[in-house]
């Protein structure tokens, strides 16, 4: 989990990162003494999690993380605990540390920054494991895992599932490009399989449930290699 730490004081910025020093997983990417650097900064960089004090020149703590589009992860850190009612209104707010704190009370509050990643990435997944697709002005629902295979024909990619086939204008390249590579890969000059239907391969054959597509020969090779056949 990368973080960044904007805090004015040093003794708490170097508090801060023998913490974080003791901590594996955690990456401390850069520090800040102003919430004004702090906003250049992500304009060019991306971070997991901020230790963000409140009291700061210029700008408070809370009154920057409202200007940051999609800001990430915070957990603020101060020596006032009159704050945490009006910064726990920010849903991106993880925690609130009242300094001093200890290792402990620390180590909680980065437990509970990386348990929302996780549930963030859970749902990113979720939304990415399916698409809509334009078709004849009406969009359909596909879900990546029962996609059997691609056929390219000409100027035309026909999308063969469980139950739906379609077919719209787009190129093999451009969904070799769009799927996971795990999952998906080219057989074919005209065909991409999902891997996880792939029920045997005679010859030069490969059979996905019912169907049975051809292998090109640059790509058997690769094939074999990535089913694993022992």
């Amino acid at each position: 989990m990368t973080c960044i730490i904007v805090e004015d004081e040093l003794p708490a910025q170097n508090l801060l990162k023998n913490y974080l020093s003791k901590i594996p997983d955690m990456q401390l990417l850069a520090t800040f003494q102003s919430a004004i650097d702090a906003n250049n900064y992500f304009k060019s960089n991306t971070v997991d999690l901020v230790f963000l004090d409140v009291n700061l020149p210029d700008i408070s703590g809370l009154d920057f993380i409202k200007t940051v589009k999609n800001p990430p992860a915070i957990i603020m850190t101060t020596a006032y605990p009159e704050y945490a009612v009006s910064s726990f209104e920010l849903d991106t707010i993880v925690d609130y540390l009242v300094k001093p704190f200890g290792f402990d009370r620390f180590l909680k509050a980065v437990n509970k920054a990386e348990d929302r990643l996780i549930k963030k990435d859970v749902v990113n997944q979720t939304v990415e494991d399916s698409i809509f697709l334009n078709v004849d002005k009406t969009l359909h629902k596909i879900i990546l895992n029962d996609i059997l295979f691609l056929e390219s024909d000409r100027n035309y990619i026909t999308i063969v599932t469980q139950t739906q086939k379609l077919s719209f204008i787009d190129s093999l390249k451009n969904w070799n490009q769009k799927l996971p590579d795990l999952e998906f890969f080219q057989i074919h000059k005209s065909y991409i399989i999902n891997a996880k239907y792939v029920t045997k391969i005679s010859g030069n054959e490969v059979y996905i449930n019912t169907h049975r597509l051809p292998i090109g020969r640059t790509y058997k090779a690769d094939l074999l290699k990535k089913l694993r056949i022992i």
